[in-house]
């Protein structure tokens, strides 16, 4: 937990989707299954909650999002949100377009290393969180979809016109956002949207591995890789050279640091403490 506590307590149970911890692993798991896991009005905010409360716990290092039977995330419910957009005034329609907006930053801007575990639909803003992941390890069943234009809205959504492109190249996260048609898994890896494809039944046990080895590694160095990536999307080389250097000279006070110097000295694997 971080040394520096407000009066606000965490929270313990979040009512829109499932969440848990086990040996330095968060996993927010959505449900409806019946619904593809379609987010709600309150799901987004628990999300955007969850990830604010994140940093400041101190018991997870990873996060795993994934979904549950055919469904990741199938964007918006089309009964609970899309219908009720319809009714609301400008200010309700920007108070919700900019809470997805703060799921997204929330995503790349947590100190966490998050893998997105795609179990089968990423539609709509399941896409654009799976696409916010540092990690997207996808079942063969698994499928995106970029769909924004085919519900009459601009196909550049919750950042994905700033995410897209620099994970496929311009020309490519064109085509995804402005036909919004489905990709598949295989094409998925082809173009770069998949870090990796796997079959259906090793999807968990694929996410639990990768989860667990960068829980119990270095973990100040993944948060300042992931906060590096993120930083320098927008900077020239000499602001990212000068930014790496600092990095790298604090890191270098780090107690895993000089592990690694213990390790290689005696001839024997780091034992990382993440400080």
């Amino acid at each position: 937990m971080t040394t520096f506590r407000a009066s606000a307590a965490f929270t313990h149970e979040w009512n829109h989707f499932d969440f848990s911890v086990a040996d330095n692993v968060g996993t927010i798991r959505f449900g409806r299954p019946e619904k593809l896991g379609a987010l709600t009005f309150e799901a987004y905010a628990d999300l955007r909650d969850l990830l604010a409360e994140l940093p400041h716990r101190g018991d997870v290092r990873v996060l795993v999002i994934t979904g549950t039977g055919r469904g990741f995330c199938s964007g918006g419910d089309v009964e609970k949100i899309i219908g009720a957009l319809r009714t609301m005034e400008t200010d309700g329609l920007l108070e919700f377009t900019r809470m997805t907006g703060a799921v997204v930053k929330a995503l790349r801007d947590v100190h966490l290393p998050v893998i997105a575990a795609v179990n089968g639909v990423a539609a709509g803003a399941g896409a654009v969180i799976a696409l916010a992941a540092d990690i997207r390890l996808l079942a063969r069943s698994a499928s995106f979809a970029f769909l924004f234009t085919q519900v009459g809205l601009a196909g550049a959504d919750m950042g994905s016109a700033y995410l897209l492109p620099r994970l496929v190249g311009l020309g490519r996260a064109t085509e995804l956002l402005m036909l919004g048609e489905r990709i598949d898994a295989e094409r998925a890896l082809d173009i770069g949207l998949a870090t990796s494809v796997v079959e259906d039944e090793a999807l968990a046990d694929t996410a639990g591995a990768l989860a667990q080895r960068l829980a119990s590694g270095p973990f100040m160095a993944y948060a300042a890789t992931k906060a590096l990536l993120t930083r320098e999307l927008d900077m020239d080389l000499s602001g990212a050279l000068e930014t790496e250097a600092l990095t790298q000279a604090l890191l270098m006070h780090t107690r895993d640091y000089a592990e690694f110097h213990a390790a290689w000295t005696e001839g024997r694997k780091p034992r990382w403490t993440g400080r």
